[in-house]
């Protein structure tokens, strides 16, 4: 949710702080602000709004100095008001702190404080953390903050600066995400990856429960008990230019034209037309892969639409049971878990709190759990079992595109390895399939030179405030996933159903003023989806079809189509989900919306 960066060393602190902010834009925020030392004082600047209205307030004004942190907000407690956004300090402005997450027992603490005649400007957690610090401190830094974690419920990334400590700063990390960086003469965090790529590839990712202390060109860390820890260094194989938006009008543009070179990165080095190979982070041999009779796939978002494609692959290439639950909803069942049963966790930041909760669920009832994520050294990617990394490179547009174009092909990778190998599938038909998908990368390509089409058809119907998607089959979850995309950043309101789910409900909504967006490949369903079709066009709703090339019938029945060219049933998500996503991109733009920031959404939801 919040951005965090935080710097110590000789360059001027505010322009790597904004730098930095901008780099974390993409997760969502409401208000920004920092704090700067400059030997002697810590001067705090915040404001309601982006990072350049912050740029703005201190632009001209002295603040000099080498060590600072700073913050987005995207609120959680209390309203969006300068006194609410971070930077926050105590009664004495002996310490600054910024916070990403949410404390849980913060009114009881806020409750004890006024008791001693602590009074709040905010109605923050976050200033309810530095006051209690305040109140904790005894002159030993590493034993206060040591006893501060043990006070805090909830999940939290937090950045101290000290009035007393010119020289550096202090990181606390429980729940919520928190990255070090590591250079010559310098010392970063933030909390993602994007800000450290300009200064440095080498980062630490601080464990649960970790305290740090960070100083030009030095790191120490504790755990939760105070005692030192050694963490693993990772080489980031991101690079700056991979973060830019690269001559595209918008992140999400650039993203989804990324999206043919994504997947031969998932693919690549993993997949031929003798087998799959999942790489070392997968630890699985036959007996294990033999004795699975379960599967479930767990996620939120557009990561759980990613699922919904899998279960019906999973279905089609091996003989396993097939569950698929939104992660929310599956961390409060009784869900029955044996040694029988894989969980797979799917998450693009890897920060995701409810899947996060959903997998320790899993592991604490003994199950095995495969993370799928875009980020090494993220939480997810540490506590499962087994890995399967997307390798897609940085998102910064909130809404995902190219990471789901990732997601579906590490699941669509699972899912021929488990029929392969468990001799669900014949070796010559796993063989043809493998074919199949290596050349998929082509064939999404082949698709996004069409956006020309797809830009017209935005033009014609940006003007409708409802639309109505419908699929069936592997088209289902496409246009799930499509409706999102409308929602998320055009703010259009869309609902999406299994078109033969139109008549128990949803045919009421339809009229003139409701556009239909169908997804009708040419598949085993086509003749079914048709039939929904027309029901929809005696209602008299304009017709949106997104068809296969060739398809003369389809003319008749709608009023505009556009075009996908033709491809086996099963790896249709791949072609169909792109004139979606660039749909919803075109009415955004023509509706003047804010594209790679939406309204009231994060990146990485970080918070239940």
């Amino acid at each position: 949710m919040c951005g965090v960066v935080g710097y110590v060393g000789p360059r001027k602190v505010v322009g790597v702080i904004l730098e930095g902010l901008r780099r974390l834009e993409y997760r969502g925020y409401d208000s920004a602000g920092m704090a700067v030392h400059d030997g002697f004082s810590i001067r705090v600047e915040k404001v309601v709004g982006k990072v350049s209205d912050l740029a703005s307030r201190v632009e001209g004004i002295n603040l000099d100095g080498t060590l600072g942190v700073g913050h987005t907000r995207w609120a959680t407690h209390g309203g969006v008001t300068g006194e609410n956004a971070h930077p926050h300090r105590d009664q004495d402005g002996r310490f600054v702190l910024v916070h990403n997450g949410i404390v849980e027992n913060y009114l009881d603490i806020r409750d004890q404080l006024e008791s001693r005649g602590v009074s709040f400007y905010s109605q923050t957690d976050s200033e309810v953390v530095v006051k209690l610090l305040s109140q904790i401190y005894d002159g030993d830094m590493l034993r206060s903050l040591t006893e501060l974690g043990r006070r805090l419920e909830g999940s939290y990334a937090l950045v101290i600066l000290s009035k007393d400590d010119p020289g550096g700063f202090y990181c606390v990390r429980k729940g919520s995400p928190l990255v070090l960086g590591l250079t010559e003469g310098e010392g970063f965090c933030a909390s993602d990856v994007p800000p450290l790529l300009p200064y440095t590839k080498d980062v630490i990712y601080l464990e649960e429960g970790d305290i740090a202390e960070v100083r030009p060109g030095s790191v120490r860390i504790w755990d939760k008990d105070g005692r030192p820890v050694e963490r693993p260094v990772h080489r980031i194989d991101w690079d700056v230019s991979m973060a830019e938006k690269d001559g595209y009008p918008h992140y999400m543009a650039k993203e989804i034209h990324e999206q043919g070179t994504v997947l031969r990165s998932t693919l690549k080095g993993r997949l031929s037309e003798s087998g799959v190979d999942l790489g070392d982070d997968v630890h699985w041999d036959g007996d294990f892969l033999r004795s699975l009779r379960r599967i479930n796939l767990v996620a939120c978002g557009t990561s759980y639409y990613a699922c919904l494609v899998a279960e019906r692959v999973l279905e089609r290439w091996t003989s396993l049971d097939v569950k698929v639950d939104i992660a929310s909803e599956y961390r409060y069942r009784d869900v029955k878990i044996g040694a029988d049963t894989l969980a797979v966790f799917v998450s693009q930041s890897g920060e995701t709190a409810d899947t996060l909760a959903a997998q320790r669920k899993v592991r604490s009832l003994g199950g095995r759990c495969l993370g799928i994520t875009n980020v090494r050294g993220s939480t997810l990617a540490r506590e499962v079992h087994d890995l399967l990394l997307l390798k897609a490179g940085p998102e910064i547009g909130v809404a995902a595109t190219k990471t789901f174009m990732g997601q579906l092909g590490a699941l669509y990778l699972l899912a021929l390895k488990l029929g392969w190998e468990r001799g669900d599938l014949n070796p010559v038909e796993a063989s043809r399939l493998a074919y199949g998908l290596l050349k998929l990368p082509y064939e999404v390509e082949r698709v996004l030179e069409r956006d020309g089409d797809v830009k017209a058809a935005a033009e014609r119907f940006c003007g409708y405030d409802d639309f109505l998607f419908l699929g069936r089959g592997f088209s289902y979850p496409i246009a799930l996933e499509g409706a999102l995309k409308l929602k998320e950043i055009s703010y259009v309101h869309a609902e999406a159903y299994a078109a033969g789910e139109m008549k128990h409900g949803p045919i009421a909504l339809l009229e003139p003023n409701v556009p239909v967006m169908v997804v009708i490949p040419k598949d085993g369903l086509y003749e079914k989806t048709l039939s929904n079709v027309q029901e929809a066009r005696a209602r008299k709703s304009p017709i949106v079809a997104v068809a296969s090339d060739g398809d003369d019938l389809i003319d008749q029945m709608a009023d505009w189509v556009i075009r996908i060219p033709r491809c086996e049933e099963c790896f249709s998500p791949f072609i169909s989900v792109i004139p979606l996503q660039q749909f919803a991109y075109h009415v955004a733009q023509l509706r003047g919306c804010e594209i790679d920031q939406p309204r009231n959404l994060a990146k990485s939801v970080t918070v239940e």
